[in-house]
């Protein structure tokens, strides 16, 4: 039987997912010759090696990766065990983890304040990233909850649409289109355009839409985030399409205008998601129930303008209408 302190596999399991010493030393706030320590003491309690150095980088051996699972196994059990306590008892406490895409950054913090409130005692783990490291954070299992705006296509997901994310045309308030309504698309022909980058889901949905419709937008900039593309707006470089709660949620509605761009709004949704096998948490269950049934009545409240999906679908089901956009397209973000 190996003897193994949970301090000693706390330390490796760090050790292991930075692939550093130093820096799981960092994040244990211990010296890295401590962290060495502890995990040659694990080493020798197993009877094979752990890692294998190579340049500066550790990797793990086959036995590595094995304790690694293992740790997993039982820093999740530890903490459903304490999450199960704590609800027995009562109360609402311990750790979530949420990764949002980086779109979802607007509002997610005024959706969490209100929870936090309620439930003092739960800390809260957010990470923002894009749809990419969404996705491997998923197949690592970092996560309990995901805010995505375009579900990606696998079956071991349970997908909650809970709030629209329309797509609308900005604009500097001073454009010559502000004070027009029911204004053409064909109107967008030749203006100048500030469009997202190759593989943004916002880019994707834009130009299914200019294909469909035979638009020919003059592309000035392609800019890789929301706040790029709203400074080039405010300062004269062009229009662009956004999501509405990047302007409404930092209040700076008066930088800008919203066209009234015929075929505008393109209605996209927000998804909440977590892993179909993964039993969620006290604190991730209370989390999801939260954003579905009162993510609306939060919405009217910060984000005005906004709803939640009119039927949204328990239990992962995702309705055809709130997977597409313009032209049916599926999105990535």
């Amino acid at each position: 039987m190996i003897h193994a302190t949970l301090h000693q596999l706390k330390v490796f399991e760090a050790t292991a997912r930075h692939g550093s010493f130093t820096r799981a030393a960092e994040e244990l706030y211990l010296t890295q010759p401590t962290v060495s320590i502890q995990v040659k003491q694990l080493t020798k309690a197993v009877g094979l090696p752990l890692f294998e150095q190579i340049g500066k980088r550790l990797y793990l051996t086959q036995a590595g990766q094995k304790l690694l699972e293992t740790c997993q196994q039982i820093f999740e059990g530890l903490d459903q065990f304490e999450m199960s306590v704590a609800d027995i008892k009562g109360m609402k406490q311990g750790q979530l983890r949420l990764a949002v895409i980086t779109t979802a950054k607007y509002f997610t913090p005024r959706l969490l304040g209100p929870f936090c409130q309620r439930f003092p005692g739960i800390d809260i783990s957010l990470k923002v990233t894009n749809h990419q490291h969404i996705q491997e954070r998923m197949a690592n299992n970092e996560d309990d909850l995901y805010i995505i705006s375009s579900p990606p296509e696998q079956p071991d997901l349970k997908i909650h649409p809970f709030l629209e994310n329309p797509l609308v045309v900005i604009g500097p308030k001073n454009h010559p289109l502000v004070d027009k309504s029911n204004i053409s698309i064909q109107a967008l022909n030749g203006e100048p355009f500030i469009m997202r980058e190759p593989g943004s889901g916002t880019r994707q949905a834009v130009q299914k839409l200019f294909s469909k419709h035979k638009v020919d937008v003059k592309v000035r900039l392609e800019l890789g985030s929301n706040e790029a593309i709203k400074q080039a707006i405010a300062g004269g470089l062009g229009i662009s399409v956004l999501s509405l709660h990047t302007i409404i949620s930092e209040g700076t509605k008066g930088e800008f205008a919203i066209l009234d761009i015929e075929h505008f709004p393109i209605e996209r949704h927000w998804y909440v998601a977590n892993l179909a096998g993964k039993q969620l948490s006290v604190v991730a269950e209370t989390f999801l129930q939260y954003l579905l049934e009162e993510s609306h009545d939060l919405a009217d409240k910060f984000l005005p303008g906004i709803k939640r999906p009119s039927s949204p679908q328990p239990n992962g089901h995702r309705p055809e209408a709130l997977l597409t956009t313009a032209g049916g397209a599926s999105l990535q973000d």
